[in-house]
């Protein structure tokens, strides 16, 4: 059985004045746990202290709650105890990289479509008919940064039935909240991400995402892209052993490690084959990159969702076939996403989809996190509401 090294940040002064706190979820999930040693393991932490670690990387902030990538986001996240941050990274019309999830999701996260700058979108709203859904795309390319950073964060969801803005912008899930969107989020440019985690006392993870527009787009070319990540946080004095950067193209993994070795040695490949035809994370003949490849390459680090690393063996929940090729490649593995499926009772939907015939309630929760950190051995895994790993993370280290 592999077992991680779960490291915890040294940090000489404490720079947040709140103490690290996880709130009642963590034990709630306990609480829905068949009796066994993990759940008697998880109760007698209940009194002690939890510590940021790596193990614990905020997926976009605290998005179950907060307004995914802006400033409440991430300082609720750090609150909980993650010591890694993601900023999702894009760019702008005037090429300032900025923080969202996709370069074409404005219209779901934000509040420009209440706002004049909604004549500036790609596609404009349009109300549900019997045709289709309502819809409309804005993009961070629609609009310069300062224009940008005048827009404000909502909840990431959008209603499909809606008749007009206001009501296709109030679509979020029961499963989430509202509270702490009332007034709005504030949207950050990747500079100030990255001086924002440094206040928190935190490392940091930038994920390159594909631009919808065409590259090169005006003269920025996808390599200027890739080094101006980087270039950011040379700038703001960030050694490489705190940064984690992070695409879904394996060029991109390939620029940093060929061009900036020092990033680069920690550069996490995003695998996406799994949206391939007839891919099977137990079946390795149908996996477009043969891991000890990938290692050949000089990646080092590779992350697919959850339910890649995992099958079942029986009831038991086990590591994949991917998984086991993964660690014998002496590849590191991050994964995601915790916490971005709401309730577990009817089999916790897309990121459990290879174990779904296991995932019967909230409580398998610590189960699946337990089998990922002890089995499959993974060093970090992402959440939409860190409290949860970091609160596993801490009791487990603390044998």
């Amino acid at each position: 059985m592999l077992k991680p090294i779960l490291i915890f940040l040294a940090v000489a002064t404490p720079v947040l004045a709140d103490p690290i706190t996880t709130g009642p979820r963590p034990l709630y999930l306990v609480d829905q746990m068949a009796p066994g040693p993990l759940k008697d393991k998880l109760l007698c932490c209940a009194d002690d202290p939890v510590r940021r670690t790596n193990f614990s990387i905020g997926h976009r902030g605290a998005p179950m709650q907060f307004p995914e990538h802006t400033v409440e986001s991430n300082k609720a996240a750090a609150r909980m105890g993650a010591g890694i941050l993601e900023c999702d990274v894009t760019f702008t019309s005037d090429k300032e990289l900025v923080c969202r999830h996709a370069q074409n999701d404005l219209h779901t996260t934000t509040n420009i479509l209440a706002t004049d700058l909604a004549s500036k979108c790609i596609a404009g709203f349009t109300p549900a008919s019997t045709e289709q859904k309502a819809n409309a795309e804005c993009r961070t390319s629609d609009i310069t940064l300062a224009e940008f950073k005048s827009l404000t964060g909502k909840m990431d969801a959008a209603d499909g039935t809606a008749q007009t803005v206001e009501d296709y912008m109030d679509g979020t899930a029961g499963w989430r909240t509202d509270l702490y969107a009332a007034d709005g989020g504030e949207l950050m440019s990747h500079s100030e991400s990255i001086a924002l985690f440094k206040s928190l006392g935190v490392r940091f993870t930038p994920e390159l995402k594909n631009p919808v527009v065409d590259m090169p787009y005006d003269g920025f070319s996808q390599e200027n892209y890739a080094q101006k990540m980087i270039d950011e946080y040379k700038s703001a004095g960030v050694p490489a052993s705190d940064v984690w950067a992070q695409s879904f193209n394996l060029d991109d993994v390939l620029y940093w490690i060929e061009n900036e070795p020092e990033f680069g040695a920690q550069a996490v490949y995003l695998d996406g084959s799994y949206r391939e035809s007839g891919w099977d994370p137990n079946a390795p003949a149908t996996w477009t990159h043969q891991m000890d490849a990938l290692k050949a390459m000089g990646v080092n680090y590779i992350a697919p969702p959850m339910w890649v690393l995992l099958t079942l063996d029986g009831d038991e929940i086990v590591p994949s076939t991917y998984a086991m090729e993964a660690r014998a490649a002496g590849l590191n593995i991050i994964t995601w996403t915790m916490e971005r499926s709401g309730p577990l009772q009817s089999g916790g939907g897309w990121y459990y989809r290879s174990i779904s015939d296991a995932i019967t309630s909230d409580g398998v929760m610590y189960q699946v996190i337990d089998v990922l950190a002890q089995d499959v051995g993974v060093s970090g895994i992402f959440s939409d509401w860190p409290a949860t790993v970091s609160y596993y993370a801490s009791c487990l280290a603390l044998e």
